[in-house]
C-alpha cells in the first residue's frame, strides 16, 4: 500500500510545514515508510552545503527513507520572496517541468506514505501563467488542505476548496491549525469550516509552545485519510 498527498494552505505562513512534519511523524509512528519533497522553496540559508531550507529540511528529518537534501528540495534560492521572482532573479525557469520530474522521483521511492509540500497557497505563480497547483494536477494527487484559523480563514478555506475541486483534484482532508488562539468565535468558526468543507477534519492543532512533529503528531489522525493502519 501506498499514499501520496500534496499539502497546501490557505495562504502563506499558515503552518503548512508543521502540520505536514506531524503527518510524516504520525505515519512514522504508525510504521509506515515516509517519504517527503518540498520541490521550490525561497528563504533559504546559505551553509558549507549549499542552500538549505529550514522547512525543507523539517520533512527530511521525518523521512524514513533515505533521502538527500536535493532530492526532497530540488529548488532552493535565498530571497525570501514569492518563489518565481526568486527563481526569475536567480535566471532559473521555474515551470512544470523543473518541479515534475523530481517530484516524480520521490514518488517512484515507493514509500508507503509520501507528502509533497507546496509554496504559500493553492494558486502561487510559477513561470509564465502556470500555477504551482499544476503540480499536483498533473500527478493526480488527493490534497490535504492546511487551514490557518484566524479571521477570514473561512472565505480562504471555501475558496482554496472549491479550486481544488474545479481542478479535477480530491480534498482528502483538512486540518484545523489555529494560528491565532484569539480568534472570535473560535468554536462557531470551526464548526462553519467542518459544515463547508467536503473532506473529514484530520485535526485541530492548538497554538503549542512547541509544535515538534510529535507533538502536532498527537491531535492528527490518519486514519481519516483511509489509510490501513
Amino acid at each position: 500500500m501506498t499514499a501520496a498527498f500534496f499539502v497546501t494552505g490557505t495562504d502563506t505562513e499558515v503552518g503548512k510545514t508543521t502540520i505536514a512534519a506531524g503527518l510524516l511523524h504520525a505515519a512514522r509512528m504508525a510504521g509506515l515508510s515516509t517519504a517527503a519533497a518540498k520541490p521550490v522553496a525561497s528563504g533559504c540559508s546559505r551553509t558549507p552545503a549549499g542552500l538549505r531550507n529550514d522547512d525543507a529540511l523539517a520533512l527530511l528529518g521525518e523521512c524514513s527513507l533515505a533521502l538527500r537534501y536535493e532530492e526532497v528540495n530540488p529548488l532552493a534560492f535565498a530571497p525570501a520572496i514569492a518563489p518565481h521572482l526568486a527563481a526569475r532573479e536567480a535566471g532559473v525557469l521555474l515551470d512544470l517541468q523543473a518541479l515534475r520530474g523530481p517530484v516524480q522521483a520521490i514518488l517512484d521511492q515507493g514509500a508507503e506514505f509520501t507528502l509533497v509540500e507546496g509554496a504559500g497557497g493553492w494558486r502561487v505563480p510559477l513561470a509564465g501563467q502556470a500555477a504551482l497547483s499544476d503540480l499536483p494536477i498533473s500527478l493526480g494527487l488527493p490534497v490535504i488542505l492546511v487551514v490557518g484559523v484566524r479571521l477570514g480563514c473561512i472565505n480562504h478555506a471555501v475558496l482554496t476548496a472549491e479550486a481544488i475541486a474545479r481542478d479535477g483534484l480530491t480534498l482528502a482532508g483538512w486540518v484545523a491549525n489555529v494560528i491565532d488562539p484569539k480568534t472570535s468565535r473560535l468554536e462557531e468558526n470551526l464548526a462553519t469550516l467542518a459544515e463547508r468543507l467536503p473532506a473529514p477534519c484530520l485535526g485541530r492543532v492548538p497554538r503549542l509552545a512547541k509544535a515538534t512533529p510529535a507533538a502536532v503528531a498527537e491531535r492528527l489522525d490518519l486514519a481519516l485519510l483511509g489509510l490501513a493502519l
